[in-house]
């Protein structure tokens, strides 16, 4: 059973906390649409001023919509194309403060103002990236960003 996690340490601390709480939910599962499921209710119970957390999964050369809590979304979205295509095809982490500022933001949530999105990589394998968005301008920050990395490198190891 999951319990609720008071967060009581600094950001990064929290985080540490939360990639442990990851890796207890998904360490004895194989299933990838189970532990990306779990990973994205844990991230969006975990972050504040959030309304979107979920991943993209590869497909051929483009990223299809999958397990994710939020509004419902966009499906399919080539490589290149918005914050996530970008991410998928440059393979590295787009840490967006105002999306609206960004050419070729693909609007799902209206709501939406800034977006992280972090590739998912296994022994050099795009699998995917997961992508959080939130009504907040510069909602995420550099310790955002490097943790979410540690976040997507440990889920990466388990799917």
């Amino acid at each position: 059973m999951f319990n609720v996690e008071s967060y009581k340490g600094n950001k990064e601390e929290n985080y540490k906390m939360v990639i442990k709480q990851l890796v207890s939910l998904i360490e004895d599962e194989k299933n990838m649409s189970a532990n990306l499921s779990n990973a994205s209710s844990l991230l969006n119970q975990f972050l504040d001023e959030v309304n979107w957390v979920g991943f993209y999964l590869t497909e051929g050369t483009e990223l299809v919509l999958g397990p994710f809590q939020g509004l419902p979304a966009c499906v399919r979205i080539p490589f290149g194309k918005g914050v996530c295509g970008t991410s998928a095809a440059e393979r590295k982490t787009m840490r967006i403060e105002d999306v609206h500022q960004f050419p070729g933001h693909i609007a799902c949530d209206a709501a939406s103002r800034s977006e992280i999105v972090v590739p998912l990589l296994k022994d050099g394998e795009l699998l995917g990236v997961l992508d959080i968005d939130s009504p907040i301008i510069k909602r995420f920050d550099e310790i955002d960003e490097k943790m979410l990395q540690e976040f997507a490198s440990t889920l990466a190891k388990y799917l």
